[in-house]
């Protein structure tokens, strides 16, 4: 199975993104254009921290992501509940074939969920091994991406959630107000941010090593954008990532609201940890 695609999943939203390109100019009139664009860039960015602490605080949605990896793949959604409250949980439905989970349901569709560092996946019972007579198989994070990539990812180093890349923005120079704009159905301001490789040293500078993929997403572009629409009640409508060919939109809803992600019962679930790392050692 192809868990390390899981972790792509895991990791984009834990990702967080923000545009520094730095703004200058020569001359009078090019002092005064920067210091308007300084200004217009400021209110930009106070509507973005604003939108970014109170989903914060807010701690959970109902969140529809959508992966599209670009030419000749098919985009991938994950939808349901994400959490972050005393750290990063999810619980969602998504295609079986998009997580590699098709010879091990009859349906089209799987139930995904992220608790307390592991995976879980609504399964159909096996004939035998670890799944025989199990509804759900449970694989641990640092099977997947190691002990300090699984630990950053599940929110324990800064709090990793779909709202993360918000975080992010209030350091952004390189900030644009797009203007109004209809988003499933709900009036919403459109924003948009850029980072480039050049000036990725002043992210990695306000998060340190908490920022696990940074690094990995610049391998794939030399540039990425973020682009959010907040509406009238400051919060987060859709926030979309490009990073290269890879497109990750995700629409939020019901913040706040939404139930507390809970692990299935021990007795329901067949652990394929260990299998999965003695697959992996085969590999390397």
């Amino acid at each position: 199975m192809r868990h390390r695609r899981n972790a792509i999943w895991a990791g984009v939203v834990a990702a967080t993104l923000a545009g520094t390109t730095l703004m200058t100019g020569c001359g009078a009139g090019a002092t005064k254009k920067t210091a308007g664009a300084v200004s217009h860039a400021d209110a930009v960015r106070a509507v973005l921290s604003r939108a970014a602490d109170r989903s914060e605080r807010l701690g959970s949605a109902e969140v529809k992501m959508t992966m599209d990896m670009g030419p000749g793949s098919t985009p991938a959604t994950m939808t349901g509940t994400y959490s972050w409250r005393g750290g990063y949980a999810f619980d969602v439905v998504t295609a079986a074939e998009a997580v590699d989970m098709r010879k091990l349901t009859a349906s089209a569709t799987v139930r995904m969920m992220f608790v307390d560092g592991s995976y879980y996946y609504d399964v159909d019972p096996q004939p035998s091994g670890p799944l025989k007579g199990k509804e759900w198989m449970k694989v641990d994070g640092p099977a997947m991406f190691g002990e300090k990539g699984s630990a950053k990812f599940s929110g324990y180093h800064g709090g990793s959630s779909p709202t993360a890349s918000l975080q992010a923005l209030r350091y952004a120079t390189d900030v644009k107000d797009l203007g109004r704009a209809s988003v499933n159905g709900r009036s919403a301001t459109h924003y948009a941010t850029v980072l480039d490789r050049a000036h990725k040293g002043r992210l990695e500078e306000a998060f340190g090593s908490e920022n696990a993929l940074l690094g990995a997403f610049f391998v794939m572009a030399d540039s990425i954008t973020t682009d959010v629409w907040v509406d009238a009640e400051g919060l987060p409508v859709r926030l979309e990532q490009n990073i290269g060919s890879m497109r990750v939109t995700m629409d939020f809803a019901k913040f706040g609201a939404t139930a507390g992600v809970e692990a299935p019962p021990a007795a329901r679930t067949g652990d394929m940890t260990e299998e999965l790392r003695a697959t992996a050692r085969q590999q390397s």
